[in-house]
């Protein structure tokens, strides 16, 4: 019998290129990647790696091999999925991903209240700009600010977040709109669509802030170092935030729920989302 343990640790150099990168990955030594291989070659009577030179690269047969490892995986995961669904009780655990800013402003709260209402309910939150793999298991719910165009997926919109752009009373009264300067994502070029319509305003007046998230553009508002295009549900009256341009909207983006279809069934799935569906009903955040 094939041991499906050194089947995965080979997927794991398949997937990762490197030895290093696949022992980093199982967060073994290297020797036990390169044993667990090795073993796996001896069962099947094949050789699935070349050895030879510094790095270590995958056969053709061992990349056929790989690709069927790579479905095997896919189906365990969706295996795990259906048990899931099937559980009854609100007891386990669920992973939820969204973008940083949402995540800290907008789910904490309801989630908060869901877990005193049912203690044995334990909520992971991925506050993360990348959109982790819902067919991988990284997450088992995802808020997204773009709608998934492939995928078995569920998907249902949850609500619209407008953006606008901000900076402190004092700066717009003692910098002259010439001189104004702006604050956006790192790199520029339109990274999101907020930034896009940001650079269209700014119309070649410099930036004077460049950072990697929403919440570091918010401090470096609140800091009087210029102009950046923020969600109004960060905004409050403690802020000292004012709008630019009052009674207009820079943008307005939509934001999704998204779970994989095998967790339809899940009771625990279910109650997360329709919390969060009663949140965003009750608690309009387009200003």
């Amino acid at each position: 019998m094939m041991d499906w343990k050194n089947l995965q640790y080979f997927l794991a150099l398949a997937k990762a290129g490197s030895l290093s990168a696949a022992a980093r990955q199982l967060q073994v030594e290297h020797a036990t990647v390169g044993r667990r291989i090795h073993e796996l070659e001896k069962e099947l009577q094949l050789a699935l790696v070349d050895r030879r030179g510094k790095s270590w690269n995958i056969t053709p047969e061992g990349q056929q091999i790989a690709t069927i490892a790579h479905r095997m995986e896919l189906d365990t995961q969706a295996i795990g999925r259906i048990a899931d669904s099937t559980r009854h009780g609100l007891k386990g655990t669920v992973t939820i991903s969204a973008p940083p800013a949402l995540a800290t402003t907008l789910l904490i709260k309801p989630l908060a209240a869901l877990h005193q209402r049912y203690p044995d309910l334990v909520i992971r939150i991925l506050g993360e700009a990348r959109n982790a793999s819902l067919n991988d298991r990284e997450a088992d719910i995802a808020v997204r600010l773009t709608r998934p165009q492939k995928g078995d997926f569920i998907i249902q919109k949850l609500s619209d977040m407008t953006f606008n752009l901000y900076a402190t009373s004092s700066y717009l009264k003692s910098t002259p709109q010439p001189d104004w300067r702006f604050i956006g994502y790192e790199g520029g070029g339109g990274t999101t669509p907020q930034q896009k319509k940001l650079e269209e305003y700014a119309a070649g007046r410099p930036f004077a802030f460049w950072a990697s998230s929403l919440e570091l553009q918010y401090a470096a508002t609140r800091e009087g170092a210029g102009i950046a295009a923020l969600p109004d549900f960060m905004i409050s009256e403690q802020d000292n935030l004012v709008s630019v341009e009052p009674g207009d909207i820079l943008l307005n983006r939509e934001i999704w729920l998204v779970i994989h279809a095998d967790l339809k069934n899940s009771i625990l799935i279910r109650t997360i989302t329709q919390r969060l569906h009663e949140f965003f009903k009750y608690n309009s955040i387009i200003q």
